[in-house]
């Protein structure tokens, strides 16, 4: 089949397919999931740590923020906001994008992770929702939603990945996916940077803890999310070689540099007043996390090589991130732990 032809809805019930499923997409599957019969099994342990990374805002006690809120800059408390309505118009495009995919993959384990990420959206979205009821009222809260979809930066960093989804909604065929997938990447794993930066910048100076506590929840979700998509890429490239062509590859590298470029962009327009924050030394930083994506993906760096150059911001990273990865192109594995204070995150 082509790579352009159109994917098929999946019927819910196929009672004469197997229960296993024999592809992602274009696959026969009975629509039945046993965990105990899947094509691939390291798949129920990512399910699985998803499962235990559940949180909810309301868990988190933002009084001692509000407390400290008065206490802000104008310059802090402006980019505070404008950042959280910013990351919360990118999370508020994957709850539905993820829930669509799930129409059009095979696999029902897939789908089975497909629906808790699209879950776990929601609940971010509703997240910067309650930092933003506890700090400012509900008029000042829609000024600055109705700021971030105005403003020309947001728009075109947001462009981005929507030309992606909106490809794959009018049009859903094997070579739509790849690119949503590898879009889907780009918000996850390199867009939500200059805004976790700043936040645990405040974090470092004892303000807004709570903020940065919910953010690290967030990220830790986020970077399991990017995980596993890029282990979909890479299973959807080895079960359908005829994606795996030069023109896919080079747009890997095309698309994660341009949302590199994108982010510095961004970097350079909200945080320029916030003491601190060494700019080039985050350029850097976002080039770092571009070579950690492709090589999730399997592709060499395209950036130089280097460790994290933003060493204060270690401890609420990625780099630290706890729970097993079982890469089945890769030979090892990675004992899963619930985060704690102790362990903090370990590198994916």
């Amino acid at each position: 089949m082509s790579i352009h032809s159109p994917l098929s809805k999946i019927k819910l019930l196929n009672p004469t397919f197997p229960n296993k499923s024999t592809g992602i997409i274009n696959g026969k599957s009975s629509g039945l999931l046993n965990w105990n019969d899947i094509a691939y099994p390291q798949m129920y342990n990512l399910y699985q740590t998803l499962l235990a990374n559940f949180w909810k805002a309301q868990e988190i006690n933002m009084q001692d923020d509000l407390k400290q809120w008065d206490f802000l800059s104008s310059a802090e408390k402006d980019v505070f906001l404008r950042i959280n309505t910013q990351l919360a118009s990118l999370d508020s495009l994957q709850t539905p994008t993820m829930s669509q995919v799930m129409d059009y993959v095979t696999d029902s384990s897939f789908k089975a992770i497909f629906a808790v990420i699209s879950q776990q959206e929601a609940v971010h979205t509703e997240s910067y929702s309650y930092i933003l009821s506890s700090l400012v009222p509900l008029q000042v809260q829609n000024e600055r939603f109705n700021q971030a979809k105005a403003d020309p930066i947001v728009q075109k960093r947001n462009q981005l990945i929507l030309d992606a989804y909106e490809a794959f909604r009018e049009n859903p065929t094997p070579q739509t996916l790849f690119r949503l997938a590898i879009n889907s990447i780009n918000l996850e794993g390199i867009y939500f940077y200059a805004g976790f930066a700043f936040f645990y910048h405040l974090a470092r100076q004892q303000k807004m803890l709570k903020t940065s506590t919910m953010i690290s929840y967030i990220q830790r979700d986020e970077m399991q999310h990017a995980y596993f998509i890029a282990q979909f890429v890479r299973i959807l490239l080895t079960e359908n070689q005829e994606l795996n062509n030069p023109e896919n590859r080079e747009y890997v590298y095309q698309a994660i540099g341009q949302a590199v470029e994108l982010e510095k962009e961004w970097a350079r327009y909200i945080l320029k007043e916030i003491d601190g924050i060494d700019l080039d030394e985050f350029e850097e930083y976002v080039e770092y996390l571009a070579n950690k994506r492709l090589r999730q993906l399997g592709f060499k760096n395209l950036y130089e090589e280097r460790s994290n150059p933003m060493p204060w911001i270690q401890v609420f990273s990625d780099e630290m991130m706890n729970e097993t990865k079982s890469d089945f192109f890769e030979q090892r594995s990675r004992t899963y732990t619930k985060v704690s204070q102790s362990n903090g995150f370990d590198e994916l």
